[in-house]
C-alpha cells in the first residue's frame, strides 16, 4: 500500500468519529458533512506527510478542522438564503414606473382587442393560447372542424395584434408564418 491509500484509509477508518466531532464543534450536520467531503478531496490527493506520520490521525482531524475554518471563513463572505431573499423583494419593491404603467397599457390594449372578438374567438383563442388545449379538442368542445378552429383562432390573433399594435408569430399548423 503506498503513502496516499494508507492516509486515505485511515481517514474513512476514522470518517465517523471524525465526523461526529465536527458536528459537535461546528453544531450543525449539513456543514460537518460538506467539510468532511472538502477534506476528503484533499486527502484523496494527498501523499502521507513524512514529518507528521507519528500522529496521523491527529494530522488528518486537524486537517478536517483547518477546512471548517476556511468553510466558515468563505460562508461569511456569502450572501444567507435570507439576504438573498431579502435582494429579490428589494428588487420588486424598485420596479420603475414607466414598466408598471407600459405593462397596464399593455392590458388595456389586450382587453379591447379581446373585446371586438367575437365570443367563439375569444373561447378558442383563450383554450389554444392560455389554458394550451390542442385544437382537436378546441373543436370537439365548440362542435366545429379543427380546420374552422384554426381560422378563428388566426382571425383572433391577428385582430389582437391589430388592437395591440404587436406581431403575432404562428406557432403551430401548416404554412406557419408570421403576421405583422
Amino acid at each position: 500500500m503506498n503513502g496516499d491509500a494508507s492516509l486515505l484509509g485511515l481517514f474513512l477508518a476514522n470518517y465517523e468519529d471524525f465526523r461526529r466531532r465536527l458536528r459537535r464543534r461546528l453544531r450543525s450536520d449539513d456543514l460537518a458533512d460538506d467539510v468532511m467531503q472538502e477534506t476528503y478531496l484533499r486527502v484523496e490527493k494527498l501523499a502521507m506527510p513524512e514529518g507528521h506520520a507519528t500522529h496521523p490521525t491527529s494530522y488528518l482531524f486537524r486537517m478536517a478542522l483547518n477546512m471548517a475554518a476556511d468553510h466558515h471563513r468563505a460562508q461569511g463572505r456569502l450572501l444567507t438564503g435570507e439576504e438573498v431573499d431579502e435582494l429579490l423583494h428589494a428588487v420588486d419593491d424598485v420596479v420603475e414606473p414607466s414598466i408598471v404603467l407600459t405593462a397596464q397599457q399593455d392590458i388595456a390594449a389586450l382587453s379591447v382587442a379581446l373585446d371586438a372578438l367575437t365570443r367563439r374567438q375569444r373561447d378558442i383563442l383563450i383554450a389554444a393560447r392560455v389554458d394550451e388545449l390542442p385544437q382537436a379538442d378546441i373543436a370537439a368542445h365548440h362542435g366545429i372542424s379543427v380546420r374552422m378552429v384554426g381560422k378563428e383562432l388566426k382571425k383572433a390573433l391577428e385582430t389582437c395584434a391589430t388592437k395591440t399594435g404587436r406581431r403575432v408569430f404562428q406557432r403551430f399548423g401548416p404554412g406557419a408564418r408570421e403576421t405583422s
